[in-house]
């Protein structure tokens, strides 16, 4: 896993807008997501979602780091202690975007509240432009996204679409405790860029920036 300090991450990212900031490693993009110890380890093992994993309700993933960070508290709210870096190529990322309906009715993306509950009722991915978080758990101007699977569509992503799947809580509790002892200088995160769709009408689909 590439890493940079956050220091330098600060100065060379957008402090404001909707990106998708991620990890893209060899041309793939890295999303997050933190579970107990039994789904982290299977997931680990066979590069896919099954042991105590539930296909029936909505799972959230998330391509910013620090975002996961604050949703997990570094790895230390109960059913969040196992953070998981899991790789799937921008073919996926790009459909499931494709597949997204915001979670909110929004008048930059719907004319109508019927409109938006149609759509909402007949795809399975949610999206949400949260404010995206610093180190210590505050709002950022940026937005960061997050996108929530259910029904088909979660299915393939957690039985057929996933590359590949680390557990990286030893990094984030080495990073934790970097953060405790106030030692900020020192501190790492994944490096990441902003992504952003080749289809320029799935990117204002979206609203990015």
């Amino acid at each position: 896993m590439k890493t940079e300090r956050y220091k330098e991450s600060v100065t060379r990212l957008p402090k404001e807008g909707r990106h998708i900031v991620a990890s893209q490693p060899n041309g793939n993009i890295v999303v997050y997501q933190a579970y107990r110890q039994p789904i982290a380890d299977y997931a680990v093992e066979h590069k896919q979602f099954e042991k105590d994993f539930s296909y029936n309700r909505m799972s959230w993933i998330k391509p910013n780091f620090l975002w996961m960070m604050y949703r997990s508290g570094w790895a230390t709210k109960e059913g969040q202690e196992n953070i998981l870096a899991i790789t799937i190529s921008t073919n996926t990322f790009d459909m499931i975007l494709q597949d997204a309906v915001v979670s909110s009715f929004d008048k930059y993306f719907y004319t109508s509240e019927a409109e938006w509950k149609r759509d909402l009722e007949a795809h399975g991915v949610r999206l949400q432009w949260d404010p995206d978080h610093d180190l210590f758990g505050n709002k950022i101007e940026r937005r960061a996204i997050q996108l929530g699977l259910k029904g088909n569509i979660l299915y393939q992503y957690g039985k057929e679409l996933i590359i590949d799947i680390q557990n990286i809580t030893p990094f984030v509790v080495r990073q934790r405790e970097i953060l405790e002892a106030g030692r900020l200088d020192d501190l790492e995160i994944p490096y990441e860029e902003i992504y952003r769709p080749a289809s320029e009408t799935l990117a204002s689909k979206i609203a990015l920036s």
